[in-house]
């Protein structure tokens, strides 16, 4: 490490860890507190969900009856074997047990696995369907663009609550039906930012020079209008992840979501809801996560979507000498 930095410093080229801890953009990230603060709570829940055996202390499934209920920040004694001797150990419960005895932050932990994983996949089916075909209707115009506007035009008119009952009335809720409702209800977004984007762009004059040089319409799709459409699709994506994690809940409260033994956030408020007078931590702890998660997307969500706005950047980038130097280029 130490020669490869010397070699940079004689060949004059900059430590590309220090190039990028200079790099506008994470200056702009760090010097913005709410962004900050969101962003690294973002990632300590997903450290936290990846890892959940880890950090996790018990199974979450693991049920003890005579420890039910019992408050956060206590200690209880459980039974670990049932032979004869009994084998027992004491557990520390920081959040608290739920109606089974289950210790509340290792259904918590492995609960954010399954929201998260439905938030994000979820945005990545129905992103990937929705960049496709804005791509096709946005350059080639025409009747496929007519036909590709009308399907979106119909599927926006359905209220998503009522698609993803539909849905999952009819293929049964699970946690793969889940992503399928995502991808069926929430591709049109993709695809109208998508279209305007592309329509846009394919009037620029860099496209009519690769075009005259002879380019096929996959490469200057794949190599010229591709690369552009990467911010506005990462800035929607953040804004859009919470929306799936929110709806997921919504759905696994009404019974059609994640069923049992699996756990996710939602379907945990619906178990707690019936002992939220006698265990109110059953219930603000999934709420929290869910406010707090869904809350630190949206701020993160507004972040990028400020930074790629040239109108709006210069909220975000502070007068540092390095911004000064490099003329504040993102």
């Amino acid at each position: 490490m130490a020669q490869s930095d010397t070699t940079n410093i004689l060949e004059g080229k900059p430590n590309p860890v220090v190039a990028l801890w200079r790099h506008a953009l994470v200056q702009a990230f760090l010097n913005d507190p709410i962004t900050l603060i969101s962003g690294t709570f973002l990632v300590v829940v997903l450290l936290a969900v990846i890892f959940a055996p880890l950090v996790a202390p018990y199974d979450p499934q693991d049920q003890q009856l005579r420890l039910r209920h019992s408050p956060p920040f206590s200690t209880g004694t459980a039974t670990i074997r049932t032979v004869d001797p009994p084998v027992e150990e004491t557990r520390f419960f920081i959040i608290g047990t739920d109606h089974l005895g289950r210790g509340y932050f290792s259904r918590l932990v492995y609960g954010g696995r399954i929201s998260l994983s439905v938030g994000i996949l979820g945005v990545l089916l129905s992103s990937s369907i929705g960049v496709f075909l804005g791509l096709i209707a946005g350059y080639y115009r025409g009747l496929i663009d007519d036909i590709i506007m009308r399907a979106v035009d119909v599927f926006m008119s359905v209220p998503l609550l009522l698609l993803a009952l539909m849905v999952l009335f009819i293929l049964g809720p699970s946690f793969v039906n889940i992503l399928i409702v995502f991808a069926v209800a929430r591709w049109m977004l993709y695809c109208r930012v998508t279209r305007g984007v592309v329509m846009s762009l394919r009037e620029q004059a860099f496209v009519d020079a690769a075009r005259a040089i002879g380019c096929s319409d996959n490469r200057i799709i794949s190599r010229h209008i591709l690369p552009n459409l990467i911010t506005p699709l990462l800035t929607l994506a953040a804004l859009d992840v919470p929306r799936n994690i929110l709806t997921e809940s919504s759905l696994s409260f009404l019974g059609f979501g994640i069923q049992p033994p699996d756990s996710s956030w939602g379907l945990m408020l619906a178990q707690g809801r019936q002992y939220i007078v006698t265990a109110w931590w059953v219930v603000v702890m999934p709420g929290m996560a869910i406010f707090l998660t869904a809350l630190s997307f949206n701020l993160f969500g507004v972040w990028l979507r400020a930074v790629s706005d040239p109108l709006q950047r210069w909220r975000w980038l502070k007068a540092t000498k390095e911004s000064k130097e490099a003329g504040v280029q993102m």
